[in-house]
């Protein structure tokens, strides 16, 4: 299989190679160049890695199934809480899908465990003896999947861009406390476009990319435009289809509604393909916060930026240019030209029409009283505390059925422990919310029955190691002095 980007078709690549590129040199993002059939009745028997395998091997066909199983077992162990990897709760008529039970607390920690495996093999296949540093902007929860999973492995680094002010306090604590000898944290003085922006400038200029290889360094990424990001997330829906049908929910054959909470886009699109690749989906419905970009899109075709990047209790959905609609507008006209004036457009007038047919798609947003009502009445009625981001989903799925009156079986993506945002949560359920951040931990965990996350109560004694802050202006010289060993928390 080859990729090709989304700006030029004729650029294609292998999937190790795009791994490592993690963007094509003309800006434009990897896609696959077609998409393979998967049988998924074959797969109803097998337990999550076993599906992640056959999953992987019909996307990354450079690489053997021994490597892909053995990637699998290093990402998929006692990083994660529990042995289904991805339970999946019945939570009134709808089926939640946490995706939370890794190392980091987040749905990055799916995809973010397996990239250090595929990027090493990805080096050894296309003969690269640079040293790699992995370059990534997050609005929250990237940022510490990506530090975790890459700390100390030998020749790559991993640099993280964050909005400064722009995450919750939980977030901002597991990316400054860091340890590792290969981890470096900036914070950015701008919000998270303006972060993701200038990643994508400093990958895009070939003159400082040249001078880079110069030195010995060769840059990829770990957000979700890296194709290496994304294909794993595809499994979790191919599971979460199974699942379904394992459990009488549903027929083999029959159609399915997934609800993602969504920023960047990645995830929402990672479920696209698991339907491009045969699992039935009747419709992907995409949950915004207060920045309703993406539901502003899907219900007038146009997509304006040209508005002020509001602050929520689910900042990792803070975002107003999400990258990875790009592909998703690319599979539709499948026309590299229109994509890239699409993008222009974006760039240069913050705004562009699309008159394509997009009904696979339902948008829809949920301001913070409908978050904090829908994480109250979930809570009463069900005795289940989910985060935010979860609740921005939950509250758009009922919208989409009163709307609708479509009852079909739902997956809802779950994409983050409550316990990291345990402020918006105590003050929703109606508990008194302390100033201390661990005694919010504390009353939480007494209301969910469960002990604090270890890696979460660990944060009070460690030490904050990365205080750098930066203007957005200045981040390809704060990359430069890192390769040059002059960085300076």
């Amino acid at each position: 299989m080859r990729y090709t980007s989304t700006r030029n078709n004729k650029n294609a690549v292998t999937a190790s190679l795009g791994i490592l590129k993690g963007i094509a040199e003309d800006g434009g993002l990897f896609v696959p160049g077609e998409f393979p059939s998967l049988d998924y009745n074959q797969l109803l028997d097998m337990d999550y890695k076993e599906v992640a395998s056959i999953v992987l091997d019909l996307f990354l066909d450079d690489f053997n199934m021994d490597e892909i199983v053995s990637s699998i077992e290093g990402a998929y162990d006692s990083k994660f809480s529990c042995q289904e990897i991805v339970p999946i709760k019945k939570v009134g008529d709808a089926n939640i899908i946490e995706l939370f039970h890794g190392p980091t607390l987040a749905f990055k920690d799916m995809a973010l465990t397996l990239l250090p495996y595929l990027l090493k093999l990805s080096l050894d296949k296309n003969h690269v003896d640079k040293e790699i540093m992995i370059l990534t902007a997050t609005s929250g929860d990237t940022g510490k999947a990506a530090l975790e999973g890459f700390k100390n492995i030998p020749g790559i680094s991993v640099t993280v861009f964050y909005p400064k002010g722009g995450v919750s306090e939980i977030q901002r604590l597991q990316m400054v406390t860091q340890q590792g000898s290969n981890t470096y944290v900036v914070g950015v003085d701008g919000n998270f476009d303006d972060a993701q922006t200038g990643v994508k400038s400093i990958f895009s200029n070939k003159e400082f990319n040249d001078k880079l290889l110069d030195k010995g360094y060769l840059l990829s990424s770990a957000n979700s435009i890296n194709i290496g990001r994304l294909i794993p997330q595809i499994v979790y829906y191919v599971y979460g289809y199974l699942h379904l049908v394992r459990t009488q929910e549903i027929r083999s054959g029959d159609s399915i509604n997934i609800v993602v909470p969504t920023g960047n886009f990645g995830n929402i699109l990672a479920a696209y393909y698991a339907l491009r690749i045969g699992i039935p989906i009747n419709k992907l419905i995409c949950a915004s916060n207060d920045n309703n970009v993406l539901s502003d899109f899907f219900k007038t075709k146009t997509y304006d930026k040209n508005r002020k990047l509001l602050l929520t209790s689910s900042p990792s959905m803070d975002i107003l240019v999400s990258s990875n609609l790009e592909r998703f507008l690319y599979h539709q006209i499948e026309d590299d030209t229109k994509v890239k004036e699409l993008m222009k457009d974006l760039s240069e007038k913050g705004v562009f029409k699309f008159l394509e047919d997009m009904d696979i798609i339902y948008g829809g947003f949920a301001d913070e009283n409908k978050i904090s009502h829908c994480i109250n009445e979930v809570y009463t009625k069900f005795n289940y505390i989910m985060d935010p981001h979860t609740a921005v989903a939950y509250a758009v799925y009922k919208e989409y059925i009163e709307e609708t009156n479509d009852t079909k079986a739902t997956l809802i993506s779950s994409t983050a422990s409550p316990f990291k945002f345990s402020n918006k949560v105590l003050s929703s359920i109606g508990k008194v919310v302390s100033k201390d951040e661990f005694e919010n931990l504390k009353e939480l965990a007494s209301t969910m029955n469960q002990n604090i996350p270890e890696q979460l109560m660990e944060l009070k004694t460690l030490r904050e190691r990365h205080n750098l802050v930066c203007e957005v202006d200045m981040m390809k010289d704060i990359v430069e002095a890192i390769i040059g060993g002059e960085y300076n928390a």
